[in-house]
């Protein structure tokens, strides 16, 4: 059995962790844990140790390739890039987090802005009440994967799969593959792609948004019941219904509550475009699910932590901004994002077979 040196043990916190195994003559016998078992533990114990250690050697990296990398304009641009790939990223997280998958993200997404532009600018609603109807028929498209993931007990991989494409179906129907101008809608609508100077930075007003939702899910995640139950419902689906976890509650809010995540990214994604496009979103589901998983959220739910999905999404806009600056054709940049995802998954098994 190895002994944890979180818990300090014996011989204190600073004590060199070892494996005790009898001998033959019934003594236990004490031998060094190796380096890379500690390694293991310590990632177990702390999972966004690894992205971040990832999103550090990838700055240094890149500034090494390019001497424009760290300039205050690239940087905000990183940034302003991740920005509704975080966001969506963070609804796929809750997902996940319960053992599930969202395909559906970017169909919610852009059906989302389509609506609000649609009636803010061919039906005449005023763009405040127009956002307010396009975040709750987001919620309602998340309530309904819920819905039938609950009800229906169908796997969420086939229910999103299904969703994703009747919600780009009625993407194009209600567009007529349309794009509407930024120009013609309320401010409003575009108000998330206005910038402001912080320092050298040019910072999006959505960016702020991006991360008040970020920080207000870290610490309902952590310090509600809610979040316990996501938790547990992720990590073992029969043992928190048994221990009195209403489990369908907790996964259908967790898909209503994506829906409503996706539709504040339609808000952002509107700003960031300045138009509502019913042409884009096509590669948001796997830029979302890269984010979660470089971020070591299992996809197997129950462990991992929204700041990671953070860290995982710059991560992505880190390396694609890099290896462009550096000169390296756009297929060769996914190229390194998929193998980066291949590394993460590997991880992330290696990182669950710790043993307590």
């Amino acid at each position: 059995m190895a002994n944890d040196p979180s818990t300090g043990g014996s011989g204190g916190p600073g004590a060199v962790a070892t494996v005790t195994e009898p001998d033959a003559s019934g003594f236990d016998e004490r031998r060094p844990e190796s380096p890379l078992l500690r390694i293991q533990h310590v990632l177990h114990a702390n999972p966004i140790l690894g992205p971040l250690a990832v999103l550090v050697l990838a700055i240094i990296a890149f500034s090494l390739v390019s001497g424009r990398f760290l300039s205050a304009a690239n940087l905000g641009l990183v940034l302003a890039q991740v920005t509704v790939i975080a966001v969506l990223a963070l609804g796929q997280t809750l997902v996940i987090l319960t053992a599930g998958i969202d395909l559906s993200v970017g169909a919610i997404a852009v059906f989302s802005s389509i609506l609000m532009a649609n009636l803010a600018v061919k039906q005449g609603v005023p763009g405040a009440l127009a956002l307010l109807i396009g975040l709750v028929l987001g919620t309602a498209m998340g309530a309904l994967n819920g819905l039938l993931v609950t009800r229906l007990k169908l796997p969420p991989f086939i229910v999103t799969l299904g969703t994703l494409s009747i919600f780009f179906s009625l993407n194009a129907v209600v567009s007529r593959g349309e794009t509407i101008r930024g120009s013609d809608m309320p401010d409003i609508m575009t108000w998330t792609g206005n910038t402001f100077l912080i320092g050298g930075f040019r910072i999006t007003y959505g960016s702020i948004i991006m991360l008040a939702l970020f920080a207000f899910f870290f610490y309902a995640l952590g310090s509600t019941a809610w979040g316990k139950h996501v938790y547990a419902t992720g990590d073992d689906l029969e043992a928190a219904r048994l221990a009195g976890i209403r489990t369908d509650r907790v996964l259908f809010s967790v898909y209503a509550v994506a829906g409503l995540i996706y539709a504040i990214g339609a808000w952002i994604l509107m700003g960031r475009l300045a138009s509502a496009s019913p042409n884009v979103g096509g590669e948001y589901n796997l830029d979302s699910i890269t984010a979660v998983v470089l971020g070591g959220t299992s996809l197997f739910g129950g462990r991992g932590m929204v700041l990671g999905t953070l860290v995982g999404a710059l991560i992505v806009g880190v390396f694609r901004n890099g290896l462009q600056l550096g000169g390296v054709q756009v297929v060769w940049q996914g190229f390194a994002i998929g193998l980066l995802v291949l590394v993460a998954v590997s991880l992330d098994q290696w990182i669950r077979k710790v043993k307590v």
